[in-house]
């Protein structure tokens, strides 16, 4: 989705080559346009605010000083967005585990009708247990409504490894939620 203003702002592509080209302000506006999407990807991992402020302004810091490692025709969106998950999992790896989103919030950021506050608990809790690539494929496809071509580009695999990922997370989570429920 979107934001209205964005319709009239040129597609990352182009900023990326006018910020080469020595225009500052063509950067400020892709931070403008991923600065919140990054620091809900990174909520989702990190669980709390702090952390995901941080996650996302240090992603969004490597993409300014390493724009030059953005290779020819890759988007700029799947780039950063790598950068903030493998950022936001470092800081997972790095600390003792954290308890699961609020429930509010979860159901706010998956934008779905409320449900039993017991069944998101442990889906959220589930989704924290999958395995690294299958979280990844998730959060992007689920949270960041990106097409399996987009995530597979942020996840390093093609569209179809996505797509076998997407539907091995999904058989994992029916049976971390049939095993809670015994």
């Amino acid at each position: 989705m979107s934001e209205p203003d964005q319709a009239a702002e040129p597609d990352d592509q182009l900023l990326v080559e006018r910020f080469a080209g020595g225009d500052g302000a063509a950067f400020d506006t892709l931070v403008r346009r991923y600065q919140r999407q990054l620091y809900w990807l990174a909520l989702r991992y990190v669980g709390n605010d702090a952390d995901a402020k941080d996650v996302a302004q240090r992603a969004l810091v490597q993409a300014f000083t390493r724009l030059s490692e953005l290779r020819s025709g890759q988007a700029f969106r799947g780039w950063v967005y790598r950068i903030a998950a493998n950022l936001a999992l470092n800081v997972v790896r790095d600390r003792k585990p954290q308890s699961p989103l609020v429930d509010d919030v979860a159901v706010a950021l998956t934008r779905e009708p409320l449900v039993e506050e017991e069944a998101q608990r442990r889906l959220r809790a589930a989704v924290t247990r999958l395995p690294p690539k299958q979280r990844l494929v998730v959060e992007l496809r689920v949270f960041q409504e990106l097409s399996f071509a987009a995530v597979g580009e942020v996840a390093e695999c093609s569209e179809d490894s996505a797509k076998v990922n997407f539907h091995y997370a999904l058989k994992k989570l029916r049976e971390l939620m049939n095993e809670d429920e015994s």
